[in-house]
């Protein structure tokens, strides 16, 4: 388990749906948050059930996964009406809320093609490493799934309008925003 001097801390996995993060009726969207057996651009592998146990123990207590933006807590978008696991990954179906700026604004960044990603906030429960020195992750629990600009997970990509990135310039650029981004939670 991860953790900082307040406790267990939370973890956050971005991929990109290569089916397609949709959006129908306007506010309605789809895809996969996770992939299994997919290494990330960090060397974590997500492996099969690993959101088993955190899906029961939310349905059990009628809790929902969050959807949000930018894995920002104080801006929930939508309700992710449908969260499953698959034997590809982690499926997800919900709604953009049209009665929030940002969901408004989510679905016309979606439709035009500016934001394709899906990000899991989430902390880790078991885990361990392989001879690779990689992790598997065989237990999380999860608390979140957002709408992303930059995914960590490569591989798993929607149709873009135009030509992708090589991973090598996605690496560094995630590097470089995950940077600024602890730089700015210092202040």
């Amino acid at each position: 388990m991860i953790s900082d001097e307040y406790g267990p801390k939370l973890e956050r996995k971005f991929a990109r749906a290569d089916r397609g993060l949709t959006v129908s009726d306007g506010l309605v969207i789809e895809g996969y948050a996770s992939f299994f057996g997919k290494a990330d651009q960090g060397g974590d592998i997500v492996e099969a059930g690993a959101y088993t146990a955190s899906l029961a123990r939310l349905a059990a207590g009628g809790m929902r996964v969050k959807m949000l933006w930018q894995h920002d807590p104080a801006q929930p978008i939508g309700i992710w009406d449908e969260v499953r696991e698959d034997g590809r990954g982690l499926y997800v179906k919900g709604r953009l809320l049209g009665d929030v700026a940002r969901g408004r604004e989510a679905a016309a960044l979606i439709g035009a093609g500016a934001i394709d990603g899906l990000s899991i906030g989430y902390r880790t429960v078991r885990a361990q490493k392989d001879a690779n020195g990689r992790r598997l992750l065989a237990e999380l629990e999860l608390w979140e799934v957002s709408l992303v600009t930059f995914p960590m997970l490569t591989e798993a990509r929607i149709g873009a309008k135009g030509e992708s990135l090589p991973d090598p310039v996605w690496s560094d650029l995630v590097e470089v925003i995950e940077g600024a981004r602890q730089m700015l939670a210092q202040t």
